[in-house]
């Protein structure tokens, strides 16, 4: 007979919410196991017993970033624009992510920032597959013939890297008041819109050097 579960789900989902206000408040050093059972109003046994140690609710802030991410993206409808859709999913997925739940932007997608960036090995699972539902919107461009000989996988991470941009400007206050949400519209738009102009090979490359 297996060991008795001692906190259930509503608990665990209890602690890690608490986790994630701290965290947005005050920071991940301000994050303890005893303020976290604090604030969930329990113990700190029940934190150990869930989520092992404050290590522990990092790692799950950080799948729960990736959760969100993939769930957001798989809900969100396919249309018969798939260059729409993605720009779409930026907007809507990515950005909503940055501006609602800053915490697990910077903790799971951001993870470079962590005090121990080897604690990214235990969300990396979560975030390939967060990552292949964002490939199969990008793969979508590549069945209509719109990503110029780019590789999906090279498009997916161009586009990832222009969302972090943006929502990194957005969160230090450097996109314009009330303009945030057109410029990253323009931004993924012109970007996605790229993506169908022919990619220049090394060769061709070097022909249009020695015309200029």
């Amino acid at each position: 007979m297996g060991r008795r579960r001692l906190h259930g789900d509503d608990t665990a989902e209890a602690l890690l919410d608490t986790a994630e206000r701290i965290v947005e408040t005050d920071g991940l050093e301000a994050l303890t196991v005893r303020r976290v059972a604090e604030g969930a109003g329990t113990t700190t046994r029940a934190v150990y017993s869930v989520y092992g140690s404050k290590e522990g609710l990092v790692v799950a802030l950080g799948r729960r970033a990736f959760e969100y991410l993939r769930t957001e993206l798989e809900a969100l409808p396919a249309t018969d624009d798939p260059a729409a859709d993605l720009v779409e999913a930026g907007v809507k997925v990515f950005r909503r992510l940055a501006i609602d739940r800053p915490t697990l932007l910077r903790v799971g997608v951001q993870w470079g920032t962590l005090p121990d960036p080897k604690l990214a090995e235990g969300f990396r699972l979560d975030a390939r597959q967060a990552l292949a539902s964002l490939r199969a919107r990008v793969g979508r461009l590549e069945e209509s013939g719109a990503l110029g000989g780019r590789t999906v996988v090279d498009a997916t991470r161009e586009f990832h890297a222009l969302c972090e941009g943006l929502a990194g400007m957005e969160l230090r206050s450097l996109l314009p008041a009330g303009e945030a949400e057109r410029i990253w519209r323009d931004a993924l738009t012109t970007l996605v819109r790229g993506f169908s102009i022919p990619r220049r090979t090394p060769d061709k490359q070097q022909d249009l050097d020695k015309l200029t």
